[in-house]
């Protein structure tokens, strides 16, 4: 790992950290971490996360030469010292570091692994692998590697150490890879699907969970960090998998954590505001999807969204073929026939001809994402009737506009992941289009320690689809959720306010938005989706939408019978 302490990178800022339940008001009366705490928080959570998962399983042992691993891997680098000592390990975290392990000095957000190497070599490690420029000290009598950017040398010393890099090599393992600010989970159960169709057996590696064929692991993070990436492809390959589908988050771009990994399709999804409070600006955000594309191959595929604005940047300088989806006349588009509550009808039109789907997945969006997973089949050699099929074999996907169903209810009750202005306009729209004359509630709310600046154009987004705004806690983390609540509302004018309730315990939102729902009505839980916890001041309790919702309904209607 290495959120934490010698080689911290900086923690995913999408991941899955731990917190608690907003279960009453939430005070403020203590004064809120500074930010070195927040980080440690996220840290030693981070931490946590993997262990209470199990998430890392111990990979059998595997030595080989330094001199072999470096040629390999990092050919640029240059070795000062004896490499014929054998690697048994690649680690960026200091702490972890035992008799042969490669230490790899990784400048993260909070610290530098630069200032660990004394400790790491104290440890007994074989090799220290740092930036050009970089001294461990003529006190360390440690071989040492010198390399442009250790964060990208992590990434390969790790997929070769690993077995990653020759199962590639080898054909063994093609992967799928999927990055945007909204629709990757989808993609990928529609992508695992059309897969399973074809028969290919998959791995899937993404925002809900980390699915391994042999074992199926929650996920704390969108992207695993690079050595256990490499390791759980490598542990699905040799379960079966032919392939893997996986999220690839700009956090992980950014942080070079995929640099180790060949992947033969790419798929660009659209572009919104999202991560700004780790990205600082657009720009930095956009230039961190580019570098999947970027990496890419000649003989690659890349899969983009044509009408998504960026879509021509995030091709700058890619190498690989592509293929372009849309509504319009790209390769793949589709046409749609009609958008119900019981699912999309449309045709997708291709380069090998056309395709018929009956999709039980609601919303325009969820159109795209099919375009999207059919482009990728293509890139694949994928038949169409496998396609077809794959597609509309999805019927839900977990926290994606999932049903909370009671045979009493005379209304609708629906959980989404949208967590953004765009992702929440999405589900909106898309209840709008298959419930037109039907009221619609909303209840949401804003994380805390992400990107301020969004929040009030959430509320705008509520407020031009919704009919009532129900405004409460989603994860505050180390925020005070009464300021964050303070910041969404702002967003509203005077207007919309009327339509406006605050709650602050996401728990009583969720009840009383159930408790006063009509016939006919449609009720949206958006924010949290798929999850199961809520993050509060640096700690993690059960907290999952879904089962607040239907126990809420089986208050007011009973048990299910």
């Amino acid at each position: 790992m290495s959120s934490q302490r010698g080689p911290a990178r900086g923690g995913e800022r999408d991941a899955a950290t731990p917190g608690s339940v907003c279960s009453g008001t939430i005070r403020s009366a203590r004064p809120w971490p500074h930010a070195a705490a927040r980080r440690q928080a996220r840290s030693r959570l981070f931490t946590m996360s993997l262990a209470n998962s199990t998430l890392l399983q111990s990979p059998p042992a595997r030595v080989i030469p330094l001199s072999l691993l470096v040629e390999r891997a990092v050919p640029e680098a240059a070795i000062d010292g004896d490499a014929r000592c054998f690697v048994h390990s690649v680690t960026a975290d200091s702490r972890s570091v035992e008799a042969g392990a490669c230490f790899v000095a990784v400048r993260g957000t909070n610290r530098d692994g630069h200032d660990y190497l004394a400790e790491a070599a104290a440890r007994g490690a074989a090799a220290l692998v740092v930036e050009r420029g970089r001294s461990p000290g003529a006190d360390i009598a440690v071989p040492v590697v010198q390399v442009p950017d250790t964060a990208w040398a992590l990434a390969k010393l790790a997929a070769e150490h690993s077995g990653l890099a020759a199962i590639q090599r080898e054909g063994r393992l093609r992967v799928v890879g999927v990055t945007g600010t909204n629709g990757k989970s989808t993609f990928c159960y529609l992508m695992r699907s059309i897969l399973h169709q074809a028969g290919h057996r998959s791995a899937l590696l993404g925002t809900i969970q980390y699915d391994l064929l042999r074992r199926t692991i929650p996920a704390p993070m969108t992207t695993p960090p690079s050595v256990e990436l490499s390791q759980m492809l490598v542990e699905a390959a040799e379960a079966g998998a032919a392939f893997a589908v996986m999220e690839v988050s700009s956090h992980a771009l950014s942080q070079r954590r995929t640099d180790g990994i060949l992947f033969h399709v790419a798929v660009f999804t659209n572009l919104t505001r999202d991560h700004l409070d780790y990205h600082r600006d657009f720009d930095s955000y956009l230039a961190a999807k580019r570098r999947l594309f970027q990496a890419l191959p000649p003989h690659a595929t890349a899969v983009v969204n044509d009408q998504d604005a960026n879509a021509e940047s995030v091709l700058a300088a890619c190498r690989a073929g592509v293929l372009r989806y849309g509504f319009g006349d790209q390769d793949v588009h589709a046409v749609a026939r009609s958008m119900t509550a019981e699912g999309n009808e449309f045709d997708l039109v291709t380069p090998h001809g056309p395709i018929h789907v009956r999709s039980p997945l609601v919303g325009t969006h969820n159109v795209a994402n099919a375009m999207a997973a059919a482009a990728a089949a293509i890139a694949l050699r994928i038949g169409l009737e496998e396609i077809r099929r794959g597609i509309e074999a999805v019927d839900y996907i977990p926290g994606r506009l999932e049903r909370i169903p009671h045979p009493a209810a005379p209304f609708s009750v629906l959980v989404d992941y949208a967590h953004t202005d765009d992702a929440l306009r999405n589900v909106l729209q898309a209840v709008r289009n298959f419930a037109p004359d039907r009221p619609l509630t909303v209840v949401f709310g804003c994380g805390g320690d992400r990107d301020r600046s969004k929040r009030p154009l959430m509320a705008r987004a509520a407020a031009a689809l919704a009919d009532k705004i129900v405004v409460t806690s989603d994860n505050p983390r180390t925020e005070d959720p009464e300021a964050i609540i303070e910041q969404v509302v702002a967003g509203f004018d005077a207007d919309h306010r009327r339509r406006v309730a605050v709650l602050v315990d996401r728990r009583e939102a969720i009840q009383r938005a159930i408790a006063e729902a009509q016939p006919g009505e449609v009720v949206l839980l958006a924010g949290k989706g798929h999850e199961t916890y809520q993050e509060v001041q640096g700690q993690r309790l059960d907290f999952d939408d879904r089962v607040v919702a239907a126990q809420a309904l089986q208050r007011r209607f009973g048990s299910r019978t």
